[in-house]
């Protein structure tokens, strides 16, 4: 006996549901008709909606639809163009229908072309305290992932307050921000009844981002007032902060105790998690966040835990509902991201008595830790134990894919020159992992193979014979200044001196420009996959949609993209917040793969926590930066080749150009507005560029001269043009 009828009956009440719930949008040819009508562009509606022109398109065209809150907002356009411009006063000759009435459907309320759609309002619960709106600035929408078997378009309404709240203390009455602008009264008086009102009553948390995966747990952010009143530290002393945490014996933590609420092994700290042992699948877990105790770096988070509750909320909620709920800092959220859109396991197909089992997930990598190839190890690895105290291992024992870092000083024309102007490359990491072929499983040490481009790995190879004067560029040959290039197969830049370990996309690289690699041995996965693809979409995605939200679409002209970014970040310094975070999920999480020791009493030879992460992958770190790196050289070598123009400096995905003109157009060869193809392109999606800034031709030789130091790299102060004794090494 199988479950099959009930997953239909499943699926058809969910259709009925989405049917009454005003889920299902009027015919393509109406929607169509409807935008037409009102004079509207698919990039009107798509800046309008927060998605990019492809999503219209596809909507208009039935190969997808909208999901939760912008089905919403589409809906409510819709309809309240079908009011403005009805089928009836369609041309004469018409064929068209009128669309079917929205049944439940709210008014429809007009939709301004610049800002997000607003989260519905949700009525109290029964049996829950009274909620109201938090007066100021609009939340922005909350993009709900609908669970399978979910209504289309309805927020799940085990998760109706959203992902997280901000709790506060106002007038003696403790209150919580959630997103959308949502504020909930909180009865509880103690830290225990807390974590219990928000299991019970306050209905926070966030449904899976994928299948097998599990919900994301609710995030309560704790205000200093709230602190205070649930007896906990304001403010956490010298010692508590290296620790990371405040003693076992606090009252607070006596008090979880007595209630049967456990704690993770880092106990009560910045991002402390509070938990029961799960039963069956039901899980009873609640994290914290408490900004006066540093949860919020502000390299990444930059004053967001000063913010005032609801516009904490709203940066927050803004960055849990396109990215995820936050597990802690960036870092972590990056890594977590990965495990959450590919969990290590999934339930199996029924057995003979209809049981299901745990199995492995396909295209994850699994539940325990592989080790890494001795070539992959850091230094102080368990792996690498025997070798002698301070031996200083070379190219040829240790894999070293990193960014740039590399500067040449200028020549005489270079100097005749009145800017430099550097290009920045949007999300270069994430671009680097996208469509990237990674290993899953461990790996095999091979000697003497033949070279493999879809074989992920790390190969031992000589690559010191590659003359960039001259290279394969497509399918021709062409010539080149050599000496101002740097390799692409170093980070420093310089030219490899003997055989030395590569990941694939380096030595991949060296054969597309048009030379022979024969490696000597190497270690390759066979068990791989595009692990990172779903990773890159979602970071991808919430980027876009909230520089969207700042006035940088991604269809723009290099001229308007150019202005559009202009100062973008004080249009709304509270997104602003949320791409800088965005941005440092990218790299933590890509770090992460590579942790460190940190402290714990660690010695080099021993096994540090990391490393029993199925996360912990240092190979799958290089092989992104080692794509990253040899995508910027190819479009420097294709810019070079049509140009003549060859980069001052490179900083990691930072380019710096001498030129007549202040402006990127005024180097980046454009014609009619089109940009080199395979070269440098304006814009705002991973993988074009962004104007980092300019300096004069005169500062950058001033700054060298100053610090006698002619190879100083100016990508590094080019934003600003700020250079210090520290920075120059002085």
């Amino acid at each position: 006996m199988t479950d099959q009828p009930q997953s239909l009956f499943t699926a058809v009440d969910a259709l009925l549901a989405a049917v009454d719930g005003g889920g299902v949008l009027p015919a393509l040819e109406e929607r169509v008709r409807l935008r037409e009508a009102a004079g509207l562009t698919q990039a009107a509606v798509a800046q309008a909606l927060g998605v990019r022109v492809a999503s219209i398109e596809a909507w208009e065209a039935g190969r997808a639809e909208p999901k939760a809150e912008r089905l919403e907002a589409y809906r409510r356009l819709l309809e309240g163009l079908s009011r403005r411009f009805p089928a009836s006063a369609a041309p004469s000759g018409s064929s068209e229908a009128p669309p079917r009435p929205d049944p439940g459907a709210p008014p429809s309320v007009p939709v301004a072309p610049a800002a997000a759609p607003a989260a519905p309002s949700r009525p109290a619960a029964p049996g829950r305290q009274p909620a109201r709106r938090a007066e100021g600035k609009q939340s922005v929408a909350c993009l709900h992932t609908a669970p399978a078997g979910a209504p289309a378009g309805g927020v799940d309404p085990r998760f109706e307050s959203g992902p997280l709240a901000v709790v506060d203390v106002e007038d003696g009455q403790v209150l919580a921000y959630c997103t959308g602008g949502l504020v909930l009264d909180v009865p509880a008086k103690s830290l225990p009844a807390l974590v219990d009102w928000t299991l019970g009553e306050a209905r926070l948390g966030q449904p899976k981002l994928s299948g097998p995966g599990k919900d994301a747990d609710p995030l309560l952010v704790l205000t200093q007032a709230a602190l205070e009143r649930y007896g906990l530290p304001v403010t956490l002393t010298d010692e508590e902060r290296l620790a990371g945490r405040i003693p076992e014996g606090h009252r607070a933590v006596k008090q979880l105790t007595r209630a049967h609420w456990k704690l993770t092994k880092r106990g009560f700290g910045p991002w402390a998690r509070i938990y029961r042992p799960a039963t069956g699948s039901e899980r009873a877990c609640v994290q914290l966040c408490i900004p006066s105790w540093h949860a919020l770096d502000t390299r990444h988070w930059g004053e967001a835990g000063q913010l005032p509750p609801a516009e904490l909320a709203r940066v927050l909620g803004a960055y849990a509902s396109r990215v995820m709920t936050p597990r802690g800092s960036t870092a972590v959220t990056g890594l977590e991201l990965m495990t959450a859109l590919h969990p290590p396991t999934r339930a199996s197909r029924p057995d003979a008595d209809g049981k299901r089992y745990s199995e492995h997930n396909p295209g994850s990598l699994g539940q325990n830790p592989v080790d890494c190839a001795p070539c992959e190890a850091p230094d102080g690895h368990p792996l690498l134990a025997d070798l002698p105290r301070f031996h200083v291992r070379g190219p040829g024992e240790k894999l070293f894919e990193e960014a740039y870092d590399w500067a040449r000083p200028m020549t005489d024309d270079e100097c005749m020159l009145r800017h430099l102007v550097g290009i920045d490359v949007n999300m270069a990491f994430a671009a680097g992992a996208n469509g990237l072929t990674v290993g899953l499983g461990e790996a095999t040490h091979v000697k003497a193979p033949a070279f493999d481009p879809k074989l992920p790995g790390s190969w031992l190879v000589d690559l010191s014979h590659i003359d960039l004067s001259q290279v394969k560029v497509g399918r021709e040959w062409v010539e080149l200044d050599a000496s101002l290039l740097p390799s692409p197969f170093t980070p420093k830049g310089e030219r490899p001196e003997g055989p030395a370990w590569y990941a694939t996309p380096t030595v991949a690289y060296a054969a597309e420009l048009g030379y022979e690699v024969r490696p000597i041995e190497a270690y390759v996965r066979h068990e791989s996959g595009r692990y990172l693809d779903g990773w890159y979409q979602r970071l991808r995605d919430a980027y876009l949609a909230t520089m969207s939200d700042l006035g940088v679409g991604a269809d723009l002209a290099p001229d308007d993209f150019l202005t559009a970014m202009d100062g973008y970040r004080a249009r709304d310094p509270e997104l602003a917040i949320v791409v800088s975070a965005i941005k440092a999920t990218v790299k933590g999480g890509l770090g992460k793969l590579r942790e460190r020791p940190r402290g714990e009493g660690w010695k080099p030879g021993q096994p540090w926590r990391a490393l029993s992460r199925p996360t912990w992958r240092p190979d799958i770190r290089a092989a992104v930066i080692s794509r990253t790196r040899t995508n910027l050289h190819r479009k420097i070598v294709k810019h070079a080749a049509f140009t003549g123009q060859y980069p001052v400096a490179i900083l990691s995905d930072c380019v710096v150009y001498a030129a007549n003109g202040p402006s990127p157009l005024d180097f980046l060869p454009y014609r009619e507005g089109k940009p080199l193809p395979g070269g440098f392109k304006l814009g705002v999606n991973p993988g074009l560029v962004k104007h980092e800034g300019t300096q004069s031709v005169l500062w950058g030789e001033e700054v060298r001269e100053r610090f006698d130091a002619p190879e100083l790299n100016l990508a590094r102060y080019i934003k600003d043009g700020t250079v210090t004794d520290a920075d120059s090494g002085e």
